[in-house]
C-alpha cells in the first residue's frame, strides 16, 4: 500500500495490476515462445496460498520460500482484468497459526510457480494441485492504465495468446467450484 501526503491528509492508495490467466494445453511451446522474447526466468517458487473466508474481496497468506505475506485483493472478475491489492508481511513461522486462529480457513491452493519477468510483467506459469497448468500475465501499473495495457497486449499479441480463453476467476474460485 502506498501513502501520499496531500494537502496534510493522508491518502492510501493500492498498486494496481493488469491480470490474464489461461489454462496450458502444450507447455514446451509456451516456453519455447518465452525464450523467443527474451523474458527472463527470474526463479520456481512453490506456493501456499491459505484463504479465509471474507466479506469483499479476497484474502489470502501466502507462504512461500522464506517468508509470508497477507495479500489482500480487490479485483471484478467480470469485468476488466485489473485488479488492486496490499501486502502485509508476515511471520512465516507463526504467522499461518496465529492467522488460522482469528479467521475462517476456507481453501488452500498449493502451486509450483515459474516466474519470468517481461519489462513491468510477471509471467508466471503454475502447476497448481487439482487444477492443472496455468499461465498468468500480471502488468503493473506504473505510470498509466494506458501504458501497462500497451504492455499487456504487447505481450498477449508476441505469445499468441488468445483472449476468448482466458479465465476470471482465482485459483480458490476454480477449486471452490469444482
Amino acid at each position: 500500500m502506498f501513502v501520499n501526503i496531500l494537502n496534510k491528509k493522508i491518502i492510501y492508495t493500492m498498486p494496481t495490476n493488469l491480470e490474464l490467466k489461461i489454462k496450458i494445453d502444450n507447455q514446451e511451446n509456451l516456453y519455447k515462445q518465452i525464450e523467443k522474447i527474451d523474458a527472463a526466468f527470474v526463479k520456481s517458487i512453490h506456493q501456499r496460498d491459505i484463504y479465509f473466508k471474507h466479506d469483499c474481496g479476497l484474502l489470502k497468506l501466502r507462504v512461500q520460500d522464506e517468508n509470508a505475506e497477507l495479500i489482500y485483493y480487490d479485483r471484478n472478475e467480470t469485468g476488466d482484468r485489473f485488479s488492486n491489492y496490499s501486502i502485509l508481511l508476515v511471520d512465516k513461522k507463526n504467522g499461518e497459526e496465529f492467522l488460522s486462529n482469528i479467521l475462517t480457513v476456507e481453501i488452500i491452493v498449493e502451486k509450483l510457480r515459474k516466474l519470468y519477468m517481461y519489462k513491468n510483467t510477471r509471467i508466471h506459469i503454475d502447476e497448481v494441485k487439482n487444477l492443472g497448468l496455468f499461465m498468468e500475465f500480471e502488468t503493473l501499473v506504473l505510470t498509466s492504465k494506458e501504458e501497462a495495457e500497451a504492455e499487456f497486449n504487447e505481450l498477449v499479441k508476441l505469445l499468441n495468446v488468445d483472449l476468448n480463453n482466458q479465465i476470471r476467476s482465482s485459483y480458490r474460485n476454480l477449486l471452490t467450484q469444482k
